[in-house]
């Protein structure tokens, strides 16, 4: 049995496999009387054959169909499939010729003609130069003759509307407006001497020129790089964006994580749920089998916090490099979203230094605000001065308690009847829209008309009032309409 086995193992052994037709090419002779060939076209596969297979008269550059047979020693040549005989239908063996359509030629021919300050009619320019140069030209006669004058009246109708020189009717509209000669003569235009200066001349819409030209330059600058017009260094910047919480979280992630994470990032967890919906949709219109939700919230739920936090770090590391220079709508929306995320000892602290910013900025302005009110209350500019204290920069400003006092007693004083109607109106609005309205107390009401209908409508937001009216004490209106009296207005109305 070992004996077999290794007789086995050390024979030369030959696998074939199924044989296949192919065009070979007989190459060449050899003196023992075998042929060498290749296949048809081709340099490889390539061998020998004997020329006990070959058909009678064979030349060496025949080309002739083979049954071959692939191995591990190469190719072999088994057999030569017969030709083919005639067909009885074509004996002399001739081919079908196809007629191909006549080409088309195109309709219209372009001809592009060099670049230059030539004519295009080179004929022309050559005929000139033979001719010699052109000489003066003529005065040219702007009298027309009888015969341009005759087929003119014949074809344009008269000026005075009735017909035309043939006695045809004008029926066109405006034909019967004056004829040019008995229109009035124009006014002579005025010297430049005699019109006003350019300083007394209206102004033009866009601002002085060379803001206009500014602008202009800017705007074609634009333009010609192909972008958007460039913002004004006036405005403030916007913030940057960054993303490096959230590409170092997306690092750390398994690859099954990925998908989900990136949809809660691109908008929570119901971004997730319309992934999945969307997912097998598309799977059922396929005909695939669909996902379960359930495994895929799960995962959502656990990554949830991750992804909120490096969402946030992301926010806030936007608002500190801003510096100081960031505007407060866009620190306090950072500042607020810190309660619905699970911060770490990093977000702590990161936290800690924008509300020390925020607490700053915001101590700035407040300061900056209770100085302009004062400043106004001291040069005596009161309506202004209570316009200013009812808009604070923040809606959690408030006025203090001694500014509010002075504010109070100052337009209380000056509400009296000494006053005109229309200023003690405008006062009056300014009072109802600040914040110590009622415990304004004025000194009295002008006896104008307006005035008293003025009183009466404000008495709900300044109590005062209705004691001088001697009237009942009406309700406080609603808060919006406390924040927008529009008194002035009514009046107008």
């Amino acid at each position: 049995m070992p004996r077999l086995a290794h007789e086995l193992l050390t024979r030369r052994t030959k696998l074939r496999a199924v044989a296949r037709r192919i065009d070979i090419e007989l190459t060449s002779k050899l003196d023992d009387g075998r042929y060498t060939w290749r296949a048809a076209g081709a340099r490889e596969p390539r061998g020998t054959l004997d020329a006990s297979i070959l058909p009678e008269r064979v030349d060496v550059g025949e080309v002739l169909r083979a049954e071959v047979d692939s191995g591990l020693d190469g190719v072999d040549v088994l057999s030569i499939v017969p030709r083919k005989a005639p067909s009885p239908l074509d004996p002399r063996g001739e081919s079908i010729e196809l007629i191909r359509p006549a080409r088309a030629e195109p309709d219209v021919q372009v001809t592009l003609v060099s670049k230059g300050r030539g004519r295009r009619d080179g004929g022309r320019g050559d005929d000139r130069d033979e001719r010699g140069p052109r000489g003066p030209r003529a005065p040219r006669d702007r009298e027309r003759t009888p015969r341009q004058s005759g087929a003119r009246d014949r074809t344009r109708p008269a000026r005075d509307g009735r017909g035309t020189a043939d006695g045809r009717t004008d029926e066109r509209p405006g034909a019967d407006r004056p004829a040019r000669a008995d229109r009035p003569a124009r006014a002579d235009r005025p010297s430049r001497s005699d019109r006003p200066a350019r300083a007394d001349r209206p102004a033009r819409a866009g601002g002085p020129p060379r803001e206009r030209a500014e602008r202009g330059a800017a705007e074609r600058g634009a333009a010609e790089r192909g972008g958007p017009p460039r913002r004004d260094a006036r405005r403030a910047p916007t913030l940057p964006v960054s993303t490096t919480y959230r590409n170092t979280l997306l690092a750390e992630l398994r690859p099954e994580q990925l998908p989900v994470a990136e949809q809660l990032l691109r908008g929570g967890l119901p971004a997730v749920r319309q992934a999945i919906d969307e997912q097998n949709r598309a799977a059922l219109a396929q005909g695939k089998p669909t996902v379960a939700p359930e495994t895929i919230l799960a995962i959502a739920e656990d990554l949830l916090p991750l992804t909120s936090l490096a969402a946030w770090k992301d926010r806030a590391a936007a608002v500190q490099h801003a510096g100081s220079g960031v505007r407060l709508r866009d620190l306090r929306p950072v500042v607020t979203a810190a309660r619905t995320v699970t911060l770490d000892e990093d977000g702590r602290g990161t936290l800690k230094e924008l509300q020390s910013t925020l607490h700053a900025k915001l101590e700035a302005l407040r300061t900056q605000w209770l100085a302009k009110v004062t400043g106004l209350l001291e040069r005596g500019e009161l309506a202004e001065a209570l316009h200013v204290v009812a808009k604070p920069p923040d809606s959690t400003m408030r006025c203090p308690a001694e500014l509010a006092t002075a504010l109070a007693a100052a337009a209380g004083a000056a509400l009296s009847a000494d006053l005109t109607a229309t200023a003690w109106i405008h006062l009056l609005d300014a009072v109802v829209a600040s914040p110590m309205r009622r415990s304004v107390h004025p000194a009295g009401i002008p006896a104008a008309e307006e005035a008293q209908a003025a009183a009466v409508r404000a008495a709900g937001h300044v109590p005062a009032l209705a004691k001088l009216l001697g009237m009942r004490i009406p309700p406080p209106p609603p808060p919006a309409a406390a924040r927008k009296p529009a008194l002035s207005a009514r009046r107008s109305s």
